[in-house]
């Protein structure tokens, strides 16, 4: 498998990898510089060499995965019969340094509801480096007309036209995807929430709307979905940052992405 298909599988799998590159090269060695091998935690694809470098780099590699923030490094192997490695022997005559780059989760969002204020915050966060799903029950909200604005995103971004039931879209998301709940209906917007409560392992939920609104939601939360106070309170809202009080489309929309990065660097930790 090329390493770029190695990358996209771990991203898309949300697993943790490593990219290791053969960075320079002096004298004989098994691979010239640029080769390359990518680590997850119980596979690997590609080669930098085989034997004791290749060994090596995925032990270490595997060590980095462990770490909260790990940091790219670089490796350095004499490549000789007077030096006994962990895993053998190479000696091949050379020497090669070895750049291991960490390859992180990423963190995933789901936009449920792309009108003026969801365009707006998916503008914003598709300049990250997430996973973006884009969620409406209107299909004039996610024509490629409307969506050209995303077009030199760094997020990999996901659509989703979902006309009946836009909930059952939170049953395909990630593990620790952040949730936020802005659609044009405040029953689509009641049902989401009903739902992502019953989702397990789901990032933060956040609802878009008044305290009055809030406040229904609350009462038909607790007495028709059954669910108790602490778990009503992992909803969100308002969302944003506190004390950015414009409603401005987007204004909402910074101030809720600014509280997204606040998460993302809590979940790294």
């Amino acid at each position: 498998m090329p390493w770029v298909a190695a990358v996209a599988r771990l991203r898309a799998r949300r697993e943790p990898g490593v990219l290791v590159t053969v960075a320079t090269v002096r004298g004989h060695a098994p691979r010239k510089a640029g080769a390359k091998l990518v680590v997850g935690r119980s596979e690997s694809w590609g080669s930098i060499g085989g034997g004791n470098i290749e060994a090596v780099a995925i032990d270490r590699a595997r060590e980095l995965m462990e770490k909260s923030e790990p940091e790219p490094e670089l490796m350095d192997f004499a490549l000789n019969d007077k030096v006994t490695g962990r895993h053998g022997v190479q000696c091949c005559g050379g020497a090669v340094s070895v750049l291991l780059e960490p390859l992180p989760v990423v963190p995933a969002v789901a936009i449920f509801g792309i009108g003026h204020v969801g365009l707006e915050l998916a503008r914003i966060l598709a300049r990250h480096n997430i996973d973006l799903h884009l969620i409406d029950t209107r299909p004039d909200m996610l024509t490629d007309e409307r969506l050209g604005v995303l077009g030199d995103a760094m997020a990999q971004i996901h659509v989703h036209h979902t006309p009946l039931l836009p909930e059952e879209v939170l049953e395909e998301l990630a593990p620790g995807t952040h949730v936020l709940i802005m659609t044009h209906d405040h029953a689509e917007d009641a049902a989401l929430c009903d739902a992502a409560l019953r989702t397990d392992g789901l990032g933060s939920i956040g609802l878009i709307g008044s305290a009055a609104k809030w406040t229904r939601f609350r009462h038909r939360l607790s007495t028709e979905g059954g669910h108790d106070a602490a778990t009503i309170d992992r909803i969100k809202t308002p969302i944003g940052l506190p004390g950015i009080a414009g409603k401005e489309p987007a204004t909402i929309a910074v101030s809720v992405a600014a509280d997204l990065l606040v998460a993302f660097e809590r979940d790294v930790r």
